[in-house]
């Protein structure tokens, strides 16, 4: 049987076994750990970052991501002293591709939430940053990439939902935000239209 675009691994970002994408950039995060013993990867989760807020391209995000941001170099970052954040990848600006934990590990990305009544969504979901924020349009490139790189993460795993982190931590958290275009996500991943949230795509 002839497989469809989003059941075919994507030759930009094949999954190995271990679980890291070829074509992307490896940059191995501390803020991550064992999944639970037997649980499936079922939930896909969108997100959006900015270091600085509203600030693009700094490498902040990276930073901070693998525990060397420098809390003197703005004051907002006074905020996130402590915070031990990560997320399985990192989408910039440009579509550069960044991973900071192999899918097969808990990365720490969705905090305090809840899916269809189950917690602890970093258990079963990957985790996507976007590099943006709820106003500001993402890009085309990173729509492209987001698409490939989902298409590969469905073929290599039991995904079953996509949802933004604010569908699974509201109100505490808002992104991906207004200015993220759900139609033209889900036109890219090209799968079951089951697979989002009905609200997302109405």
């Amino acid at each position: 049987m002839r497989q469809t675009p989003a059941q075919r691994p994507d030759p930009g970002f094949a999954i190995d076994a271990s679980g890291w994408a070829s074509g992307a950039r490896h940059l191995v995060s501390p803020n991550q750990d064992a999944r639970p013993p037997g649980t499936r990867i079922e939930l896909l989760l969108i997100h959006n970052i900015s270091l600085p807020p509203g600030e693009f391209g700094t490498g902040q995000i990276e930073r901070l991501f693998t525990n060397r941001l420098d809390l003197d170099a703005h004051p907002y970052f006074a905020a996130l002293r402590g915070l031990q954040v990560s997320a399985h990848f990192l989408i910039a600006r440009n579509g550069q591709v960044t991973q900071f934990v192999g899918c097969a590990e808990r990365a720490w990305h969705a905090g305090i939430s809840v899916f269809e009544g189950r917690p602890r969504c970093n258990d079963f979901s990957l985790g996507i940053e976007l590099e943006g924020t709820d106003q500001v349009a993402y890009s085309d490139v990173q729509y492209e990439t987001l698409g490939r790189l989902a298409r590969a993460l469905f073929a290599a795993y039991p995904l079953r939902a996509v949802r933004g982190h604010s569908d699974v931590s509201s109100p505490r958290k808002t992104d991906p935000g207004a200015a993220f275009d759900w139609h033209r996500f889900a036109g890219a991943l090209n799968t079951d239209p089951a697979v989002f949230a009905p609200d997302l795509l109405a």
